[in-house]
């Protein structure tokens, strides 16, 4: 890579390929763009305490089947990392993730925002939830440490635009430009004909994606444990019906770890699921590729209920848990955009109603997130990009860290428990 001093150098710096949609048409416009000089690096992640840092070569893997040229920071030490970071000497540093005790040390915000801008543009397509006995939004939406340090940080939603000016370093640096993560939703759904990892011809075709959260302590959406066996005979009864199941990639992992389902349980029932002719499970597929394919998406997960409406113009069939956490403003509209059902029983009750006359019509409820979830459709990589420009011109400086009085979120009592590096 020829190095000309006059670009502007960025890298984008991830583990999370799975939501890489909240950066990739900002990394595209910028590639496209000589004004900016471009490096994606691909670095190991890890998901649970107990699990050491790996898993590099996903994300690798990942970008080389998209034909996107990367770098590799494969390094059991992250400080190796880091010194070749700073040997890049980026103007800016994009991540889309903001835990920080699933980066090596050598990546985290800490190290990061001593030589360079990190700018964040979250992971997430819409901020839909809140902790309990709060009003508005989370504060792990905006007082993280990632969020505290970030030079540069781009929301969809008005409400955190507005959380975010109660902190000590105010939201000059934050600004409401859209996800690009939506944008590409939409627009790959509506474009794509769709992709199906079974080939069963004339077969009606539905996506089951259940989430990760099975705690009072964290979400607590996740309905798997009640619904797994019911979905099996389901399926069994049912084979001129295609079902995709749809995990969170810590789905599987959490069950096991907190001892939720036994291991020999969830492995005999894996067994079962894939032995069938019309299931099939997918972990890596575009998501906007599965939107455009299925005839009906069931989900018990939070992003979903406002990705999927907004991009495809039908509800969900959502596995609504009773003890989940509360919604945010914005998640209240999403929520009101989908189908509930509590219970297994409820759900055939729909899925007859669905076989026999459709889906019902959510159009208004529909068009009311979509108002607000985008605020500019179509355009947020471009305005991110614009941001940048303004940025570099003005020569704003690194994050003061002293100006910072808050406490990061994640080291609070009672919130992320430590994790030994």
């Amino acid at each position: 890579m020829t190095t000309n001093p006059q670009r502007i150098k960025v890298v984008f710096l991830t583990f999370y390929f799975e939501a890489w949609d909240a950066l990739a048409d900002v990394h595209a416009q910028m590639i496209a763009d000589p004004q900016f000089e471009v490096t994606l690096i691909s670095i190991p992640r890890r998901f649970s305490k107990d699990e050491p840092f790996g898993g590099e070569e996903r994300v690798s893997k990942f970008f080389d089947q998209l034909g996107i040229s990367h770098l590799r920071f494969n390094f059991d030490d992250s400080s190796m990392g880091l010194v070749k970071l700073r040997e890049i000497n980026p103007d800016y540093v994009f991540i889309n993730y903001p835990w920080q005790r699933n980066y090596q040390p050598g990546y985290r915000v800490e190290a990061l925002s001593e030589f360079t801008k990190v700018c964040y543009i979250p992971y997430y397509s819409l901020a839909l939830v809140n902790e309990p006995g709060e009003v508005g939004v989370t504060p792990y939406l905006y007082t993280q440490r990632s969020n505290q340090l970030a030079s540069l940080v781009f929301t969809q939603d008005p409400n955190t635009l507005d959380a975010y000016a109660k902190t000590s370093r105010g939201n000059d640096y934050v600004h409401l430009t859209g996800t690009p993560k939506l944008d590409s939703l939409v627009r790959k759904t509506r474009e794509s004909a769709g992709s199906w990892p079974i080939d069963n011809a004339g077969n009606r075709r539905m996506v089951w994606a259940p989430h990760h959260s099975f705690s009072s302590s964290w979400l607590n959406f996740g309905m798997f444990p009640e619904l797994f066996q019911d979905m099996l005979t389901f399926a069994s009864e049912h084979p001129n019906l295609d079902i995709v199941m749809r995990p969170h990639p810590i789905m599987f992992g959490t069950l096991i770890e907190q001892d939720i389902v036994p291991e020999d349980v969830l492995t005999d029932w894996l067994e079962k699921w894939r032995a069938l002719p019309n299931t099939a499970i997918d972990h890596e597929s575009d998501i906007g590729h599965l939107f455009a394919a299925a005839d009906l998406f069931v989900t018990d997960g939070i992003s979903f209920l406002g990705e999927y409406p907004i991009a495809t113009g039908k509800p969900t069939i959502f596995f609504d848990k009773s003890e989940h956490w509360p919604w945010s403003p914005l998640g209240g509209l999403a929520s009101a955009a989908n189908i509930h059902v509590r219970d297994f029983a409820a759900f055939t009750e729909v899925f007859e109603e669905f076989t026999a006359n459709g889906l019902p019509d959510y159009s208004a409820e529909i068009d009311t997130l979509q108002d607000a979830a985008q605020p500019y459709p179509g355009e947020a990589a471009k305005k991110i990009v614009e941001v940048i420009l303004d940025d570099f011109e003005s020569g704003t400086p690194l994050v003061d860290k002293s100006l910072i009085k808050e406490l990061a979120w994640e080291n609070r009592p009672g919130t992320e428990a430590p994790w030994k590096d």
